[in-house]
């Protein structure tokens, strides 16, 4: 099949009777394959594809080095002459592992797959109503949300490197009032089953419970005597495990973050089924239809 411009294959449908009303083209679906090249064509044309990922999916010293240097200069006038090795030495690096930690995630946790840009956090800060205007992050982070749940504090992978620690974690981290709530009716019912999850053996063995940020009281409206009482005095929920810093020097690094996600993912999962439910529960119909 010959490549052709946008312009070519519009030429093309107006000259087979597509903008015209007339039949001559013939049968209704070779205008539709038709009008399909011409999106397929426009889309390539309009979105820039991201640049191909070249690197390790490890740091080198120079990346932990960059992160210490950043520290103490954390300054635009520092940080802005030095943006070319920032994308050499840390960002490059951190979305060839999220490429490779995609790939294994296609196996246990599908609907958190996206774009490795998409993952990675920025590492501009968000001073705005902060006393700590410091412009930078002294880490590089990224964080795998569900599907679904991309904009609320739903359940997710994450992941950061900085110059003291690398931290793996998984679960909820604090949630919306609503979602805290729909969190908190569903271990009303499941706690035996996500009490489960959060205590496999297997699990334990490399991540342990994170703060929970528990209550001092009982929830408002839940049983003081209830047997989850200790999961619905959380305000978080999930699991976590620090690592030396120079572990992400280390070629089996990516292994690592998958080992312990795919561990975890049941957790995740758990957390994130009350939250896709409230979901379901409030989408609003098509032109009022039911589906």
């Amino acid at each position: 099949m010959l490549r052709c411009g946008v312009s070519d294959l519009c030429q093309q449908l107006f000259s087979h009777g597509l903008g015209n009303g007339s039949d001559a083209f013939g049968a209704r679906e070779n205008r539709t394959l038709l009008l399909q090249r011409v999106r397929s064509s426009y889309t390539s044309t309009m979105i820039a594809q991201p640049a191909p990922i070249t690197a390790e999916p490890y740091l080198q010293e120079n990346g932990l080095k960059f992160l210490r240097s950043l520290r103490r200069n954390n300054r635009r006038e520092w940080f802005d002459p030095r943006k070319p090795d920032f994308d050499r030495v840390l960002k490059q690096p951190m979305l060839a592992l999220i490429q490779t930690v995609n790939r294994a995630m296609e196996d246990f946790a599908p609907a958190h797959v996206r774009p490795p840009q998409k993952c990675m956090m920025r590492i501009y800060r968000d001073i705005r109503f902060s006393s700590d205007k410091r412009p930078y992050k002294s880490h590089v982070s990224a964080w795998w949300s569900r599907e679904g749940l991309e904009k609320t504090s739903g359940g997710g992978f994450y992941m950061h490197i900085s110059p003291d620690e690398v931290l793996i974690a998984a679960g909820v981290y604090m949630p919306e009032r609503e979602q805290l709530r729909a969190i908190r009716d569903y271990l009303l019912v499941h706690h035996s089953e996500v009490r489960k999850r959060m205590t496999n053996p297997r699990l334990r063995r490399v991540m342990k419970s994170m703060t929970c940020m528990s209550l001092t009281r009982p929830p408002k409206g839940y049983p003081k005597d209830h047997p989850a009482m200790d999961l619905l005095l959380c305000r978080q929920w999930g699991l976590e495990a620090t690592l030396e810093s120079k572990a992400a020097l280390e070629k089996n690094f990516a292994q690592e973050v998958i080992r312990r996600f795919r561990l975890a993912a049941p957790l995740v999962d758990a957390l994130n089924e009350p939250l896709l439910a409230q979901i379901r529960k409030n989408r609003r119909p098509l032109f009022g239809l039911q589906g």
